[in-house]
């Protein structure tokens, strides 16, 4: 840690005669074409020599659109509101300045998602980043012994990566301080406040001191995350790869409309066509797994990610996704948060999500670090509605594509995956939040309050 100290003291005293140039290069993020044409390293975005070498050990050579926009703000202490899709690196966009200005103070970083798949993985790059300067990470998550996280919090890690309502427990035990957070970062806030974390979060930030920097990084930006913004940050510079809402560039988006009943057929069909590694969306738990139980049916190697399976479970599934040891998984939304596979050609939506912000989520899958990819998604004919409010907020007008010979589009009866019901009961899978309620017909709006019961997970 004492060599990436002195790196960023001495970043941090360069003579005051140019210090304006610095302070282009911080402003550059909201008026771009410049540097986007001159900057392709990360040299030049104010990051310290030590973290540059580490970067070039790791092999992140080109940064992404969203970390030339926001690590030359995020370095000079100010925050930052970062809308970007999944897929386009926000992760080493927030941990590259939060453990830089780690390393320079006696602060330590606090960094909030909606998912333990997903902390786990953004404490893993934090760790690759800072353990050889002497920088210690912790994941604080549910689902796993809180004993041995607490033991991992006595020995003051410098960054702890966490889901809300596991923190919470350790809050009020009173076995985490957060007195020391002189960053904190929100990451995929718009899912945080969709899953019910609101009083969780606002519990955290009245905890955290007030004179801090805060980074928010959102696919979407609905009022809920207006509000926010407006209350705890401190004049935020807001910094976008594309308008909230919208998809990444490079996935070619359809729809099939086709009866419940046909649904599996169609499956069938489309693995026939595509062969590589197939990502699909059930919004139930009990869906997911005879989806992955009809599929392993017909000869291809299939695996599922819900919340009814433990930890161990859902990382050997993810693991195994990963390294190709299952060509296909089939997964409800809020655990497929932690999935950062590169290479997916296809998503595909079995059940249309719960709010077109979701949409925007599930199909980010795919084109990932600058590849090509494809996203499908089945509507029932009387979910035309639906599809209707998710091209609204895409601004894109969605492909109808036809169905396959042998798929009847009049077919009558249930869907065979589905329990009676579960089309319109809002999926599982949440590990943590609130439990959401029935709908009664149309998307609810994106950090709107939700109905229902049902007990509290810690995450």
């Amino acid at each position: 840690m004492p060599t990436l100290m002195q790196s960023v003291t001495k970043l941090n005293q360069i003579p005051d005669t140019t210090r304006p140039c610095l302070m282009m290069r911080v402003m550059k993020p909201l008026n771009m074409s410049r540097l986007e044409e001159t900057d392709k390293t990360f040299r030049g975005l104010g990051i310290a020599p030590d973290l540059l070498k580490r970067l070039d050990e790791l092999k992140f050579i080109h940064p992404t659109p969203i970390q030339r926009k926001a690590i030359p703000i995020a370095v000079q202490g100010d925050d930052v509101i970062g809308i970007a899709q999944t897929g386009t690196g926000k992760t080493l966009a927030f941990s590259l300045p939060a453990l830089q200005r780690v390393a320079a103070t006696k602060k330590t970083c606090l960094v909030l998602t909606p998912t333990r798949e997903l902390a786990l993985q953004v404490e893993e790059t934090m760790h690759k980043l800072g353990s050889p300067f002497g920088l210690r990470t912790a994941a604080v998550i549910g689902g796993v012994s809180i004993h041995r996280q607490i033991q991992a919090l006595k020995k003051k890690p410098h960054a702890i990566v966490a889901t809300p309502g596991r923190l919470i427990d350790l809050v009020n035990q009173k076995k985490v301080n957060l007195s020391m957070v002189g960053i904190l970062i929100l990451d995929e806030a718009d899912r945080m406040l969709d899953m019910g974390f609101e009083p969780q979060i606002k519990k955290i930030l009245a905890v955290v001191p007030k004179e801090r920097q805060t980074l928010l990084f959102s696919a979407t930006m609905p009022e809920s995350i207006t509000q926010i913004a407006q209350k705890y940050m401190q004049k935020p510079l807001r910094v976008e790869v594309a308008r909230a809402g919208t998809t990444a560039e490079r996935v070619e988006q359809e729809v099939f409309i086709v009866p419940k009943s046909e649904k599996i057929k169609l499956v069938e069909s489309l693995l026939q066509e595509y062969k590589g590694t197939v990502l699909i969306f059930s919004r139930t738990k009990h869906g997911a797994k005879n989806i992955a139980q009809k599929i392993r049916g017909m000869g291809h190697s299939a695996t599922e990610l819900h919340s009814n399976r433990s930890l161990a479970q859902r990382k050997k599934s993810l693991e195994g996704f990963k390294n190709g040891e299952f060509r296909i998984l089939v997964a409800t939304d809020i655990v497929a948060r932690g999935i950062d596979v590169t290479d997916i050609e296809l998503v595909l939506n079995y059940d249309l999500p719960d709010n077109p912000d979701d949409y925007v989520h599930r199909i980010g899958r795919t084109a990932r670090a600058g590849s090509s990819g494809k996203a499908i998604s089945f509507v029932v004919p009387d979910q035309k509605r639906d599809l209707g409010a998710i091209e609204r907020l895409i601004r894109t007008k969605i492909r109808v594509g036809d169905l396959p010979e042998g798929i009847d589009p009049h077919a009558q009866g249930r869907d065979e995956v589905n329990r009676p019901g579960d089309d319109r009961r809002q999926s599982g899978g949440h590990s943590g939040g609130r439990s959401r309620g029935g709908r009664t017909g149309g998307f609810k709006r994106s950090g709107a309050k939700r109905s229902g019961g049902g007990q509290r997970r810690s995450n």
